[in-house]
């Protein structure tokens, strides 16, 4: 399943709510589904009993069904497949059960994960990681190939797809960093690698935008990434559900374009460290939490940094990875000091 969170004019105005794409052109809205469920059958009060049931934000479905979410998700296609074939097609309160995507102009995608518990960011790219030590002439750490480093960034500046990328005010370069994402679906402590499939709930796109020139002063001290990156991370353009890869994880193409032309490409499996490695070391001895976010680490030429080449105001970035999508953003001019 392609999980998204929509923002679209509703009988309640413009609302962020989550949906469920089929077949790549059709949103189904999972809390209208249910409330259109429970008026089915007659209940009493069937938007609070949506409500309780199919809450209308991913992050409060994946607190409360854990590792049973895919299933709840998958349920409320069933659910859509049988209102649909009885020509059901609206709440009674006239919303929208379900619509087609190309339909709706006034449509547009938020960041599908709507509250992120922890960002945690990797560096398991061999490739990408080689190129950075080489520009600063040191050698790869050997700790580097002993432990799957992170750092741990900003959760709430992330924004999605089509959206402008805002610009500092205290920064002179910015640049892209194409990455798979992880979203965590289920609690847990002391995670091992085996069990991962018990607690990835989907993968997306992450487009991990760095200032790097008050980054290069940041490692300097060796503190941070901090100020040049936690301002803003882009996610989407959604979450495709693990159940998709067969529980396995991925090998999956990834590119990056600036204005049509193709800047970065590489593999998804290319990283020295598999998930479950990263997973189980991020939760020695720590709790990871349903809406923990996961980056995997740029991967090799997947960033301005390894090109010599840089972004500017007005460039189009379209990154995009097999079998989830493109994530397209527009980069946005330098802010005035306040």
């Amino acid at each position: 399943m392609k999980i998204c969170t929509y923002k679209r004019p509703t009988i309640f105005g413009i609302q962020k709510r989550l949906g469920i794409i089929y077949n790549d052109k059709t949103i189904i809205d999972v809390n209208f589904t249910w409330q259109a469920v429970f008026e089915r059958f007659g209940f009493y009060a069937p938007e609070k009993r949506a409500d309780l049931l199919a809450p209308n934000s991913l992050s409060a479905f994946l607190r409360m069904y854990q590792d049973a979410s895919i299933g709840k998700l998958q349920e409320t296609l069933q659910c859509w497949g049988d209102l649909s074939s009885r020509g059901l097609l609206k709440t009674k309160n006239n919303a929208d059960i379900a619509f087609h995507l190309f339909d709706a102009k006034d449509t547009k995608f938020d960041a599908p994960l709507d509250e992120i518990n922890m960002y945690r960011d990797f560096y398991a790219h061999e490739k990408h990681v080689k190129k950075g030590f080489e520009k600063r002439n040191e050698p790869v750490p050997a700790a580097w190939y002993e432990i799957p480093a992170y750092y741990k960034g900003g959760n709430t500046g992330f924004i999605g797809h089509d959206e402008i990328i805002p610009w500092p005010y205290y920064s002179q370069q910015l640049d892209y960093e194409l990455e798979l994402g992880v979203v965590i679906g289920r609690d847990g402590k002391n995670v091992k690698a085996k069990d991962i499939k018990k607690h990835i709930f989907g993968f997306t796109i992450l487009n991990d935008i760095s200032a790097r020139d008050i980054q290069k002063k940041e490692m300097s001290i060796r503190l941070g990434p901090a100020k040049g990156k936690d301002w803003c991370s882009i996610m989407g353009p959604v979450i495709v559900t693990f159940d998709e890869f067969n529980y396995e994880e991925p090998n999956l193409k990834m590119t990056a374009k600036v204005n049509g032309e193709e800047w970065s490409s590489g593999q998804s499996g290319d990283s020295h460290y598999s998930w479950g490695e990263m997973i189980e070391h991020m939760g020695m001895e720590e709790w990871i939490r349903a809406t923990d976010f996961i980056g995997s680490g740029t991967v090799g030429t997947g960033c301005g940094l390894e090109l010599d080449k840089w972004i500017k105001p007005g460039d189009l970035l379209e990154l995009s990875i097999d079998k989830i999508g493109t994530l397209k953003n527009i980069v946005g001019t330098p802010n005035s000091k306040p």
